[in-house]
């Protein structure tokens, strides 16, 4: 989903805009920068060209993770049968969101985002204005009981009934101390049975370690966890097929079978259902 209008569009006289740090790097306006968005900072375009520099495939895997969310949801909306998506950490808008295609499978699945972002908030909702079946909301991941209380959240989403949970790229910004774990165990007690959790998290690799300082400097740092630290967040759920895997070898459709893409790119996605 886009708005018609970037970030530099609202810029103020004095270089500024209104209620948003333009100095430091923002997770999210790098990740748009990645994808070869608009929605983005001289700051966050040098820490991100830092990142590239030390690692080129960051761009890979931000593509491939982008297309693993709509699989995923594709897969959820569709056989799996799912009508309430909660998106926490959602990003910036951009093509093919969370509710674009849930609605393509199901036109009546509601989808509310959860971001603790400014310029994510203020985006998001002027694109959903007239939109009854989605809702932004402001919420952190580290504050689990803040989302599932939320008045709009609540208003929308049945949480008595099976719902995804999505948890894309938000993860390997919480550092341990912050309880990433505990986090995640509060969200998935609330889940009623059928319902799914979906985690994509940057797999750590020692050649890739440079890569992440950055971050150290930007509005969150990345912290890459290993293949069983990530599938520590889906402890008490049953896997689906293939499993906690690369993005790109979970359910790949056509477009990754028939192009050279490099199926390994180092982040993990997988899909846990609450039985």
């Amino acid at each position: 989903m886009t708005t018609g209008r970037n970030l530099a569009s609202q810029a103020l006289p004095g270089g500024g805009i209104a209620g948003i740090d333009i100095r430091t790097p923002n997770v999210a306006r790098m990740y748009d920068y990645y994808l070869g968005g608009k929605d983005n900072f001289a700051a966050d375009r040098e820490a991100a060209e830092r990142v590239i520099a030390a690692a080129p495939v960051t761009r890979e895997v931000a593509r491939g993770n982008r297309a693993f969310l709509g699989r995923v949801v594709r897969f959820l909306a569709g056989e799996a049968g799912i009508g309430q998506f909660l998106d926490i950490g959602a990003g910036l808008p951009t093509r093919d969101n969370v509710h674009q295609v849930a609605q393509r499978a199901n036109a009546a699945a509601r989808v509310v985002y959860v971001d603790n972002d400014p310029v994510v908030l203020s985006h998001a909702r002027a694109l959903l204005a007239t939109d009854e079946r989605t809702r932004v909301v402001l919420g952190d991941v580290r504050k689990p009981g803040d989302i599932l209380t939320d008045p709009e959240v609540r208003s929308l989403l049945d949480l008595s009934r099976p719902v995804a949970v999505l948890l894309v790229a938000v993860l390997h910004f919480v550092p341990d101390h912050e309880d990433p774990y505990g986090a995640v165990r509060a969200l998935v007690d609330a889940m009623a049975p059928g319902s799914f959790l979906v985690v994509s998290h940057i797999e750590h690799r020692p050649e890739l370690a440079t890569a992440a300082k950055p971050y150290d400097r930007a509005n969150a740092p990345v912290v890459p966890r290993t293949f069983d630290e990530v599938a520590r967040f889906f402890d008490g759920l049953e896997l689906v097929p293939p499993g906690l895997v690369n993005v790109r070898r979970w359910r790949p459709d056509e477009l990754v079978l028939s192009t050279r893409l490099d199926p390994d790119v180092p982040c993990f996605g997988g899909v846990g259902v609450k039985r």
